[in-house]
């Protein structure tokens, strides 16, 4: 390819060369690439985005209990909070910036973009994970409509038994949690059965978990692995810490490959700076076309 040239999509040939090298390990994620370290807590309070972090996770880790993500799922599951499209709901996350991110101070549209455009050139057989990338943090939307972030971005976790040491900030951020002090709560298998299945746990409330439910309220035609994907991306405890293993089942074990398949392309392009996302856009567009076409209920 002529280095003064772009790849179809809007591709730039530095992006190619970086991205075309990227090397996926699905079995085995790392939090260090191309010499970047990602997803440090440092509890640092002199730095102002670690600060920030620890601020948000202390919030979430107190008040996301069982009754409370009961009560998200009836304020925000009834779809009827606005209708636009995919591309529409991008466009208002244009100056969203993610709170419990310590990785990134830059908008969320961007980091749309460079996941999909990870995807697609490390599997450019299957643009339904394209499409996946591009849409997986639009939940985000909660918060421009006045949804504190603790209840919208952040790893993920199911609630309704006791936490896992893997969880960021440790269990000692759970310590005001008052499920904890509720024996029905506060055990290994809490509310849960063994091997019940991630599709049956009740996940800390968030964009992941919204997302999913929009799209199969809107009847989407994506692929089961890209919807599970969407739903559980943030479940970093269970997908690189092999927690909660004991309440996962069969399914879960044959979907692994799809959670980490956005996983890495999801956290190692947040370094891969500008993209022409005009140029990006009649590409995704067809997709959304094919797989989520027309007005979506939020």
């Amino acid at each position: 390819m002529d280095r003064g040239k772009k790849e179809e999509g809007g591709v730039s040939y530095h992006f190619y060369l970086l991205i075309s090298t990227m090397k996926i390990d699905t079995n085995n994620p790392s939090y260090e690439s191309d010499g970047k370290r990602y997803r440090i807590y440092d509890e640092d309070p002199q730095d102002r985005i670690q600060k920030r972090v620890k601020m948000h996770y202390e919030k979430q880790h107190t008040l996301q209990t069982v009754d409370f993500v009961k009560g998200m799922h009836k304020k925000w599951l009834g779809f009827s909070h606005a209708n636009m499209t995919i591309m529409e709901c991008l466009e208002l996350l244009s100056g969203f910036l993610d709170e419990s991110d310590p990785d990134v101070d830059e908008p969320n549209l961007l980091h749309a973009y460079q996941t999909a455009e990870r995807l697609r050139v490390a599997f450019p057989d299957k643009p339904w994970m394209h499409l996946a990338g591009l849409v997986h943090d639009l939940g985000k939307v909660l918060s421009m409509w006045g949804e504190e972030q603790f209840a919208v971005t952040g790893d993920t976790y199911p609630v309704g038994c006791a936490p896992s040491e893997t969880i960021v900030y440790g269990l000692k951020s759970f310590e005001h949690c008052t499920d904890l002090k509720d024996d029905r709560y506060n055990t290994e298998y809490g509310i849960y059965t063994a091997n019940c299945g991630l599709e049956k746990l009740m996940m800390a409330w968030g964009h992941d978990e919204y997302m999913y439910q929009v799209l199969v309220n809107h009847r989407s035609t994506l692929p089961e692995e890209a919807l599970y994907a969407i739903r559980f991306h943030s479940f970093y405890p269970y997908h690189s810490h092999d927690a909660y293993r004991h309440l996962s089942n069969e399914k879960d074990e044959e979907m692994m490959h799809a959670i980490k398949m956005l996983n890495q392309c999801d956290l190692y392009s947040k370094s891969d700076g500008e993209l022409k996302m005009d140029e990006l856009k009649p590409y995704y567009q067809s997709l959304i076309d094919e797989y989520c076409p027309g007005k979506i209920a939020w």
